[in-house]
């Protein structure tokens, strides 16, 4: 099937799968004609790649990281013990990424509740840890708040 074709049927934008194909992560045949940009060929097997991609992506796998699984897929498979090990380092990453996003949350909850209460309740910090609160009044002012001070009196 041609890329028209290819784009229909995986419902990926024409540019992606010539990027994904620039990669070597989809490789297409070609047979000779159609010029300096000879006409580019896709199977079932590259459909399959697509979706492959597709689902390591959204596991939140690097392209990179998807290339060298795709390799090790087509030069023999890759064995159950190997799928688990993969799915388990992966999870391990979302776990962590959980862990961030929920202390972002925290944090974004804590600075919508200081600013409904006009600023007279503790200021909220966002450390490594999560949310912490310090004092306002004692908080000594950060470089960005002196570089924007700085802009201000130039102007």
């Amino acid at each position: 099937m041609l890329i028209s074709d290819f784009v229909f049927a995986t419902g990926l934008p024409r540019e992606t799968v010539r990027f994904y194909v620039r990669l070597g992560l989809l490789r297409p045949t070609t047979n000779g004609k159609g010029g300096r940009r000879p006409y580019q060929f896709f199977t079932e097997e590259d459909i399959q790649t697509a979706e492959v991609i597709q689902v390591g992506q959204s596991l939140g796998l690097s392209l990179k990281e998807i290339a060298a699984l795709d390799t090790e897929r087509r030069e023999g498979g890759i064995t159950p013990k190997r799928r688990i090990e993969i799915l388990r380092d992966q999870l391990a990453r979302l776990d962590a990424k959980a862990a961030e996003l929920e202390a972002m949350t925290r944090f974004i909850r804590a600075k919508i509740d200081w600013l409904m209460a006009n600023r007279h309740a503790p200021r909220p910090q966002f450390g490594k840890c999560g949310c912490r609160v310090q004092p306002h009044s004692s908080a000594a002012p950060s470089s960005s708040s002196r570089a924007r001070k700085q802009v201000r009196t130039r102007r």
